[in-house]
């Protein structure tokens, strides 16, 4: 399994907090990878160090064999934008919009005509179970229904990389699962890797791999637990 993403010696202190203490790790292509710990534990800001949303204070993180933490931010903002696809636990779907053009927008911020996007937006509802949703805004739709908007608005610009922050955090545990399995076996089946942040095992066991953050210090998920 080829590396498609990995961060090397990551640290990263708040203050006298440190949140990394040279962390190490790579993801594979479909590679699914669930990360678990405490709250403080450094779980969220290694997530978003690995999505090039904060910078480490040392070692590096590279995205096919590149280096991404030294670019600029005008490039890195391009490259999350064409790269990488987010999912968070609240959705962030834009309220004002329906959710087909939520699903676009993506693409039209990288400057894809509207009606271009919206046409390759509208091919992700009928797979997630969409299929008659697209004008409806956000507040139409049940909790389930929303992330699997979101679910299509990260995919749809085919990233190597799918970041979700506690995507299920909202929902009801019933739904939780059926949003967890749609979102390992979609981004698998279009060759994405996913990379999650959760505190719910039942969450993370529908994911190939588990590690614990504990500390700003990474394991597999046995070696925190058994100890």
């Amino acid at each position: 399994m080829s590396i498609v993403l990995a961060g090397y010696g990551l640290t990263k202190k708040y203050g006298s907090t440190t949140a990394l203490a040279g962390v190490d790790i790579e993801v594979g292509e479909r590679d699914s990878l669930a990360i678990m710990g405490p709250s403080g534990s450094g779980k969220s800001t290694l997530l978003h160090t690995l999505a090039g949303i904060i910078r480490p204070d040392g070692g590096q993180v590279l995205l096919g064999g590149e280096r991404i933490d030294r670019l600029g931010e005008n490039r890195l903002s391009a490259l999350r934008r064409s790269r990488f696809g987010f999912v968070f636990q609240s959705g962030q779907l834009l309220p004002e919009l329906p959710a087909e053009e939520n699903v676009a927008l993506p693409l039209m911020l990288e400057g894809v005509p509207r009606k271009q996007a919206v046409e390759r937006a509208r091919r992700w509802f009928a797979p997630l179970g969409l299929d008659g949703l697209e004008r409806r805004r956000p507040g139409q739709l049940s909790g389930g229904q929303a992330q699997r908007v979101a679910i299509a608005r990260a995919l749809v610009v085919a990233p190597d990389v799918v970041f979700a922050d506690e995507p299920t955090g909202a929902l009801d545990q019933a739904t939780s699962h059926e949003v967890i399995r749609l979102l390992t076996s979609v981004t698998r089946e279009q060759g994405a890797a996913l990379v999650m942040v959760t505190h719910d095992a039942d969450m993370a066991a529908h994911c190939d791999r588990i590690l614990q953050v504990s500390d700003g210090r990474i394991g597999t998920y046995d070696q925190f637990t058994v100890a």
